[in-house]
């Protein structure tokens, strides 16, 4: 599904990074941190672009490999690197305890995955390492402004601060926000936004 999503000449969900990021990029000061960043369920690649075009190492990891090509397009376009991995959150393991930051924006997968993928997560942050996370919760159901149909596959405040307890959160709340992101991440978006620090 995600490789015919994908498969279009333009990005669907947009070049430039999620505001939210950028947002919470420049507030923590996350370019004076040393180390690598892990962009999981990654897509097309414009957060990971612009985290590489800032100077960081940067591991993109996706399902589709259509969508990790556009990446390595983009980057190329923008003359930086990135490591592409093909993989599904299923059961894909980083090494543990190596990324400076991790960060998800609209990750969206099953329950069980979703729940793997923010285990891996944790587990790949460093001490003192940052996550940050946007998605859709279930208010979005029925906008039509993007995300997937299904409740079973929204973020929740209340899951993510539950599972992150008792590393430090930083940010955490859900809002009704304007989102502009490509054709398909189009209008006002019912999200939660997320950032936590390890341990």
């Amino acid at each position: 599904m995600w490789d015919e999503r994908f498969s279009s000449e333009h990005y669907v969900y947009g070049e430039e990074p999620n505001s939210f990021l950028v947002e919470q990029w420049d507030h923590y000061k996350l370019d004076n941190s040393s180390g690598k960043v892990l962009c999981l369920a990654e897509g097309e690649g414009r957060n990971a672009v612009y985290l590489a075009e800032r100077g960081h190492a940067v591991t993109t990891v996706d399902l589709s490999e259509v969508g990790l090509q556009k990446s390595a397009r983009l980057a190329a376009a923008r003359s930086v690197d990135l490591e592409t991995v093909h993989a599904d959150l299923a059961t894909y393991t980083p090494e543990p305890n190596l990324y400076s930051a991790v960060v998800m924006i609209f990750a969206h997968t099953p329950t069980d995955i979703r729940k793997r993928s923010l285990q891996i997560a944790k587990d790949a942050l460093r001490s003192g390492g940052y996550l940050i996370i946007e998605g859709y919760t279930e208010d979005q159901i029925g906008r039509g402004t993007g995300g997937p149909g299904s409740k079973s596959m929204m973020f929740s405040k209340q899951e993510l601060e539950q599972f992150f307890e008792p590393e430090e959160v930083l940010l955490s709340r859900e809002l009704v926000r304007d989102i502009r992101e490509g054709p398909l991440h189009d209008g006002e978006g019912a999200v939660v936004q997320f950032v936590a620090r390890k341990a």
